[in-house]
């Protein structure tokens, strides 16, 4: 079923963010299991760019990760994008309070799911890491997510428009703070002997 919504987030988003809500509001409920498949896309997608494929600077050989390495980096990247995901859904469910809407955690996380998943897809293109490419590319998917949570949070949470742009304006500021605090973790760990084990 999470295949049909995938394909209707970008067929006829609005109409599916309502497919969506109604599913998880029904007797048998929705399960937000796919959220573990769609992480996944990224982590192994990087893991065989940067162990098989590897990236030129300039001429001469590609520059690659140990395997071993690289299924660390892997591990820790699905993981980070695991807890980025329930720690956004958990935000909604709890600034839901402060506007006035009282919905479900597991609504709350599919909505950070459903939204994100643009930036799992274009994960796939981390098969063949060419810094430029990714760019160019994931910058319309980053846009494109940021406008699934726009147009998909007033449907889930049942408010009126005009509301659900300030809720989804600050779900999109504690998200990019969040990032910043990801990247900030990153550069510690890279400080603290956990670096990539490059080939040559």
């Amino acid at each position: 079923m999470f295949i049909q919504h995938i394909v209707g987030l970008f067929t006829d988003p609005v109409r599916q963010w309502e497919k969506i809500r109604d599913q998880l509001k029904s007797p048998e409920g929705g399960s937000v299991a796919h959220v573990f498949l769609l992480a996944a896309i990224p982590a192994v997608s990087g893991y065989i760019g940067t162990t098989q494929v590897g990236w030129r600077i300039g001429v001469g050989e590609p520059i690659r990760i140990t395997g071993d390495s690289a299924f660390a980096i892997a591990i820790i990247y699905y993981i980070a994008l695991l807890v980025g995901i329930f720690s956004i859904g958990w935000v909604i469910h709890l600034l839901g309070k402060a506007y006035e809407v009282e919905k479900s955690l597991s609504l709350c996380i599919a909505l950070a799911a459903y939204a994100a998943t643009p930036l799992f897809l274009i994960g796939l293109m981390q098969v063949y890491p060419v810094l430029w490419l990714n760019m160019l590319l994931g910058l319309p998917a980053l846009a494109y997510t940021v406008y699934l949570l726009y147009s998909g949070l007033p449907i889930m949470m049942e408010i009126p428009p005009e509301k659900g742009f300030l809720y989804s304006s600050a779900v999109l500021a504690v998200g990019l703070i969040a990032l910043v605090a990801l990247l900030a973790m990153t550069a510690l760990l890279w400080g603290m002997g956990l670096q990539p084990v490059f080939t040559n």
